[in-house]
């Protein structure tokens, strides 16, 4: 196959973790052709959705930045590549909106793409866990500093954050006895300017915060309980947590096998629930991540089945 993958530039990931690496070396090992771009490399010309895309071709050294090559970049239709991967991290910001729209007029044009344009738009990973409340803990979206207040004291102990953020970044835990409760509320919202979301403080977040993958719609057996470091709520290993993979729990599994299908069936190719206890707090569909610390830890080969996933579309 001929696969292009739309990411951040080559030499910021660190292949030693990264996802979008483990991905493209496990489909260069199948003999696959890697071209890679960015979002600001895809156009419109003459009505047809285009990008300017290098190959990418492994070297033998596997550190630093010399881990790879490239030619030189062509301009190339998006539905004359055997599959599309969008796997540039958020924010979900306006080009990142464009980019997807630009997605779904290639989708028109017959190309390929995972996760689609349409259920990227669709999924806010924050908001998309509104869509199945029988998983969730009591949350609140507003942009009032009134209405997160009176949430606040009704339950005591919560998390404020962003809807657009990632890695753990404007998280924060907030209690009644905190002092500063009207600041971190101004600065979240902007002044009453932003919506953001509040949930109800799971104290489970001490025993990790669960990344489990869907992989065209079925759950991988092992998750990623990211664990706080000591004096931090948030568990996100961008803020220093620890992943520990672990086997699903039956509610682990009846979270996913309840939610799959359905992802499935929006486009959702590859999805990173994560869950705190019993609670969904997130659907992760940009670019979600821990393929490399679920197989060093699991021996499941997490690139292997998202190939095979991938391999099984793109012939269809």
């Amino acid at each position: 196959m001929k696969i292009l993958v739309v990411l951040d530039p080559l030499a910021s990931l660190k292949i030693y973790k990264d996802t979008s690496y483990a991905m493209m070396r496990e489909a260069n090992a199948r003999g696959h052709l890697i071209f890679t771009c960015g979002t600001e490399n895809l156009r419109i010309k003459a009505g047809t959705v285009e990008a300017l895309a290098a190959q990418l071709h492994f070297t033998a050294t596997q550190s630093g930045h010399d881990w790879y090559s490239q030619d030189d970049a062509t301009i190339t239709a998006l539905q004359d590549f055997d599959a599309v991967i969008m796997r540039k991290d958020p924010p979900f910001d306006q080009q990142y909106f464009y980019a997807t729209q630009l997605f779904t007029l290639a989708e028109a044009q017959g190309a390929k793409i995972f996760n689609r344009g349409q259920a990227l738009r669709d999924f806010n990973e924050k908001l998309a866990i509104l869509k199945f409340p029988q998983f969730t803990a009591p949350t609140l979206v507003t942009q009032s500093e009134s209405d997160v207040r009176e949430f606040l004291a009704e339950h005591g102990d919560i998390i404020l954050k962003p809807l657009d953020g990632m890695g753990g970044t404007g998280i924060f835990r907030l209690t009644a006895a905190d002092p500063n409760v009207g600041s971190i509320i101004e600065t979240l919202t902007a002044n009453g300017t932003q919506t953001i979301m509040a949930q109800r403080y799971i104290a489970a977040i001490k025993e990790g915060d669960k990344r489990i993958l869907l992989i065209d719609g079925k759950p991988v057996d092992w998750c990623l309980a990211r664990i706080p470091k000591a004096g931090e709520t948030r568990g996100n290993l961008a803020v220093g947590g620890s992943g520990v993979a672990r086997p699903l729990t039956a509610r682990d599994r009846e979270i996913a096998e309840a939610l799959g299908p359905q992802l499935a069936a929006q486009g959702l190719l590859l999805v990173g629930l994560d869950v705190i206890g019993e609670n969904l707090t997130e659907v992760n569909v940009t670019s979600p991540t821990c393929f490399a610390e679920i197989t060093a830890q699991s021996g499941i080969n997490v690139a292997g089945l998202f190939i095979d996933a991938l391999e099984k579309h793109a012939a269809a």
